[in-house]
């Protein structure tokens, strides 16, 4: 089987990669990447070292993608990962609809062309932000919950945030871009009967990924924690009971094996939840003392005044995916972070070289 993987040279494309390639026979992989990442290189010359072809193009461009060989499935792991994107004066508005939406367009016209099948790679951030933010949640341990007794939107379970929470705007435009994404995907492989399956990844998580607050709070966090780098607390009074869950994407790989393998399945649902949930959810209140006993001592900022769109939180509820896909986490939150801390301690340089 030949398999194109968008992003290839960034944190979660390359560990997809380097797994399926691991688990996986007759496995010949093709990847694009624009490399506008720091430390996109750093994984380039790992990923090819591995025998897998990295080609530097950019989704935005139709003649990139066409001149792509033809793949039996197409793996949509590049975006603007960021929920302020367009608003932070990082990227405008334009550039993040182009990244993340034209793109996604310029692959699907791609596997209407050779019928390939697709998979995105979604995000929690479509479900709106509205019922989240006014969600009423108490603390407990150090963490908000959600409020016992009080009265949850629909979609929301004890188990998290499940497919059947509102996807109504405002969601960001990051989220946005996502969500239109889906629609599209879905529609296309509908209307040209090529396979599209919809994976909606809480946050992910795991040594390697890139020093950046947007690419991976769990990250970026341990590194800052273990170079004695300031960290804040921003919004919900500045004291960082925020949560949200976590999930390596080393776990990805087992349903994405299983979803190529069954692209003609029409009961399976074509959207699912692919998050850590509940046992791997924390606050960054948590986090900290995580961090303080692994790696000392380190004091922390407060910023009260709320940030846009931070939520207080969000936990994603995956048991569609279980009862789908016989899928579940395999590498605990705890494993996640002491795998993070390891290559923090290995590589002391890491914000400097990934944070550019």
């Amino acid at each position: 089987m030949r398999l194109l993987i968008t992003g290839i040279c960034g944190f979660v494309g390359s560990v997809i990669a380097q797994r399926l390639l691991e688990t996986q026979e007759g496995l010949t992989i093709i990847g694009i990447d624009n490399l506008s990442r720091s430390g996109s290189e750093l994984n380039r010359g790992m990923l090819r070292r591995l025998g897998i072809e990295v080609r530097h193009g950019d989704l935005r461009q139709a003649s990139d993608v066409d001149a792509l060989p033809r793949a039996d499935w197409v793996i949509d792991a590049a975006a603007n990962p960021s929920v302020l994107a367009g608003v932070d004066g990082q990227a405008s508005s334009r550039q993040l609809i182009e990244h993340n939406l034209q793109g996604t367009i310029n692959l699907l016209e791609y596997c209407q062309r050779h019928g390939a099948g697709f998979i995105l790679l979604s995000t929690s951030r479509v479900y709106s932000i509205p019922p989240l933010a006014d969600l009423s949640v108490e603390l407990h341990d150090e963490a908000f919950r959600p409020a016992e007794g009080g009265a949850w939107p629909e979609g929301l379970t004890p188990a998290g945030v499940s497919e059947r929470f509102s996807t109504t705007p405002p969601v960001s435009l990051y989220g946005a871009t996502k969500l239109a994404s889906e629609c599209l995907a879905l529609e296309y492989g509908e209307t040209f009967a090529f396979p599209v399956w919809i994976n909606r990844c809480g946050v992910l998580a795991g040594a390697g990924q890139f020093g950046k607050a947007d690419q991976g709070i769990f990250s970026f966090w341990i590194h800052s924690w273990a170079r004695r780098r300031p960290l804040k607390y921003i919004g919900f009074d500045g004291l960082g009971h925020q949560v949200r869950d976590c999930l390596h994407p080393g776990d990805l790989t087992p349903l994405l094996t299983v979803q190529m393998s069954n692209g003609a399945v029409l009961r399976k649902p074509r959207v699912v939840n692919v998050a850590g949930g509940s046992s791997s959810a924390m606050s960054l209140r948590q986090l900290s003392a995580w961090c303080a006993a692994r790696l000392g001592s380190h004091s922390v900022a407060s910023h009260a005044e709320p940030r846009r769109f931070d939520l207080p939180w969000v936990v994603l509820d995956a048991g569609r995916a279980g009862e789908a896909w016989n899928w579940q986490p395999a590498t605990g939150r705890d494993q996640i972070l002491e795998e993070i801390a390891q290559h923090a301690e290995a590589n002391p340089d890491w914000l400097e070289r990934t944070c550019v």
